[in-house]
């Protein structure tokens, strides 16, 4: 199994990142670009035998107690065979 967990800035939290992505597309040339949020993607192979619910519990937990920031993150995982 693999798990993808993929982190991005609260739509209230300034994206100086983001925004910078944002204009220099402008300046490219690249129309249309309304709103850039830029953040992390994680990826986790798990052991065959993993107990897939079990797997998703502790996720969830590392994801909210150290992979995220949850006053300024917000994180979505998914688990795919």
């Amino acid at each position: 199994m693999k798990a993808r967990i993929i982190i991005t800035p609260k739509k209230a939290v300034l994206d100086p990142q983001g925004k910078t992505v944002q204009n220099a597309l402008a300046h490219l040339g690249y129309t249309g670009v309304t709103d850039v949020h830029v953040g992390k993607y994680i990826e986790i192979e798990l052991a065959p035998e993993t107990n897939r619910a079990e797997a998703e519990r502790a996720l969830h937990d590392a994801a909210r107690r150290f992979l995220s920031n949850p006053i300024i993150e917000d994180y979505h995982l998914e688990i795919a065979e």
